[in-house]
């Protein structure tokens, strides 16, 4: 483990253990303009195989990827009045460019449904066109009143889908599709992460949405992070942008349209859901560098077995690194490797190298043990695997242990404040007026769900059940 005074403890003070983690893991750091980041490379090849597993998945729900402009007409927002005024707080506006005022004020772009929904008129002629299918990775703008690097910044990185339907019940489909295929899958299969999928209230949903689901993840401070959105947004976008097509009949119906986006802030989520005092734990499916081969002293050809065993990783399809920097103190690229949460670590001296065996250090169970060179591949795929599952089992435990059923407001609030968890209350007991008081103490209804757990198709289902808890 790392040493001591590294990293503030977790139980000490959490917020200040996860800006330390951003730094001594070299993540990212805060940018020149308040509310910005740089995403450095190691962080960043973090988010690099979070956007290649998730775009795999996108594409396989039958979207293609293109792009739309950073900068929006203002008056494509005001087409679409609950939307603006959703995003209002958030907008950044350039009014002059060029040296002079501009005409018409651009916006920066918060989200895409409204220059999308522009293009998507055109496109769209027949319901031959339909369903149109539409993702993007790009940057958006929503100007952050208390920005934390990955969780809330003033620019991120994500992705947006936009797609367009026939009729409602293709929309619906396709939004949740893409909440349990894409998102849900991705959460738990490649960042070991558990979510609660379910429905957002009234209060809660997207603007201009009719229904917004979502997957809720638990810190492991017992706060939720919302891990990616997936909105129904009903004929709102369609009316706005006239997004109609010629159906069947001849008829002229309006389009029903979905939006679905995921961030940066994944990244922010897999730090907090599984780091612990001595940095990072990164799920090996995710890691961009699953096993770290490193030379604890040269000499007697260590350089060159060591070599030759990335080599033999990576054929195996491991994705292995080199650390031959023998001229940095070994407990220091110790230290600095188990910060960056690589799951495993492989370590060749020459007394490992005459005894012909290696130590392998295993990041997730903390374990270290010697192991002979010609079974250390089969060795370390197989710990990948199960170290992968742990991280998974280990996150269920923790969110299912801090989350209790309550019957009344004040229980739900004692849970998520004093108990610092999830609390679950049936939804015809706490209600829209309920909802009001916790949030009095900054508690909200992260989703609604079905008493087996299912997302259900809408916030006026009976018997449902709110999941509440205090948020990032």
């Amino acid at each position: 483990m790392a040493k001591a005074g590294v990293l503030t403890p977790q139980a000490t003070d959490f917020p200040r253990w996860y800006q330390d983690v951003l730094g001594k893991a070299e993540l990212a750091e805060n940018g020149p303009v308040r509310g910005t980041m740089v995403i450095r490379p190691y962080g960043y090849a973090i988010w690099e195989r979070m956007q290649a597993e998730m775009d795999q998945r996108i594409k396989a729900a039958g979207a293609r990827n293109a792009y739309f402009p950073l900068f929006i007409p203002e008056s494509y927002l005001k087409r679409e009045a609950e939307h603006v005024e959703g995003f209002s707080p958030e907008l950044a506006v350039v009014t002059h460019a060029g040296g002079k005022e501009l005409e018409e004020p651009v916006v920066v772009r918060p989200t895409s449904e409204t220059v999308i929904g522009e293009f998507m008129a055109k496109w769209i002629q027949s319901y031959r066109d339909l369903p149109l299918l539409l993702n993007q990775w790009a940057n958006v703008v929503r100007w952050e009143l208390r920005p934390r690097v990955f969780l809330r910044t003033s620019e991120f990185l994500w992705q947006e889908g936009h797609t367009a339907h026939a009729t409602r019940e293709d929309a619906a489909a396709y939004a949740r599709r893409i909440l349990h295929e894409a998102y849900a899958d991705l959460m738990a299969t490649v960042l070991a992460i558990p979510v609660v999928a379910g429905v957002k209230t009234r209060r809660e949903r997207f603007a201009g949405a009719i229904t917004t689901l979502t997957c809720e993840a638990m810190m492991r401070d017992g706060k939720a992070l919302q891990m990616g959105t997936s909105h129904e947004l009903g004929q709102n976008f369609a009316r706005a942008f006239d997004i109609r097509f010629l159906d069947a009949a001849g008829e002229r119906p309006y389009a029903w349209t979905t939006s679905w986006g995921s961030s940066t802030r994944m990244v922010g989520g897999l730090i907090m859901t599984h780091g612990d005092d001595a940095g990072l734990r990164i799920p090996p499916r995710l890691a961009a560098t699953q096993v770290v081969v490193t030379v604890v002293k040269s000499g007697e050809g260590v350089g060159e077995v060591a070599a030759k065993l990335v080599g033999d990783l990576i054929t195996a399809g491991v994705r292995a690194e080199l650390d031959d920097r023998v001229d940095v103190a070994f407990g220091r690229r110790a230290v600095d490797w188990e910060l960056k949460g690589v799951p495993v670590r492989i370590e060749i001296g020459p007394r490992d190298l005459a005894a012909g065996a290696v130590t392998v250090v295993r990041r997730i169970p903390g374990t270290k043990a010697t192991v002979p060179i010609e079974t250390v591949l089969s060795d370390v795929t197989e710990a990948l695997e199960i170290d992968q599952a742990a991280l998974l089992a280990e996150a269920t435990q923790l969110r299912d242990a801090r989350t209790v059923d309550v019957a009344s407001v004040d229980e739900a609030v004692a849970v998520a404040v004093d108990d610092e968890g999830w609390a679950r209350i049936p939804w015809a007991t706490l209600g829209e007026e309920g909802e009001a008081r916790l949030s009095e103490s900054a508690v909200t209804v992260r989703c609604l769900i079905r008493p087996d757990g299912g997302v259900p198709d809408s916030e006026d289902e009976p018997d449902l059940i709110a999941v509440v808890g205090r948020s990032y």
